[in-house]
């Protein structure tokens, strides 16, 4: 009797370890929306592959700025950017997270990606007049996190440092200045 009980244990044990690492892998598909300190987004990740997804994004991208309001002082703006990004990540610790008992749906783990963003310059929105922002790509390698809670309320945090050019031919400039494009980013969303 005892041997049948271990037996069964045993094989209910190495059936549910066999479930769980085939099992540990990104949603096919997650839908949902997100705010940060600099702006909002909708998005979308899609299963490429068990631990990698493909994220789309377009959401409006914010800045705060200083500027000189008719030359009486100085005044604080902010501006919203159109931003559309194309980010393939790969979620690194889904099955360790699993065997703990911890959450992965809605891709609740640890990622590294490649960021490809692009900000055109189609509007902008700002408390000031006459502000345009000029075409620029930028392409960033970063780390991050996400959870879940309450099921369907999520955050993420992620940090990188990368590339950023800036299109100027539509101001007059020959040149087509580059520089450090840095991506830390603190938003909170909800999935569908």
């Amino acid at each position: 009797m005892i041997k049948k009980t271990l037996l069964l244990i045993a094989i209910s044990l190495i059936t549910q370890h066999s479930w769980t690492q085939q099992n540990a892998a990104v949603e096919k598909s997650v839908y949902g929306f997100q705010a940060g300190v600099l702006g909002f987004w909708a998005h979308n990740e899609s299963r490429l592959d068990k631990n990698i997804s493909l994220r789309t994004e377009l959401g409006l991208d914010a800045g705060i700025f200083s500027s000189n309001a008719d030359f009486s002082g100085s005044k604080v703006s902010v501006i919203f950017i159109p931003s559309i990004s194309l980010e393939p990540r790969l979620y690194y610790n889904l099955r360790k997270r699993m065997d703990k008992g911890k959450n992965i749906s809605e891709n609740s783990g640890n990622f590294v990606a490649l960021k490809l963003n692009y900000r055109p310059d189609w509007f902008t929105l700002s408390n000031v007049g006459n502000t345009s922002v000029a075409d620029n790509i930028a392409i960033i390698p970063k780390w991050g996190i996400r959870r879940t809670f309450w099921n369907h309320l999520t955050y993420e945090l992620g940090a990188g440092v990368g590339y950023r050019k800036y299109y100027l031919k539509q101001y007059g400039y020959n040149e087509n200045p580059g520089e450090v494009a840095v991506d830390l980013h603190i938003r909170i969303g909800y999935t569908f």
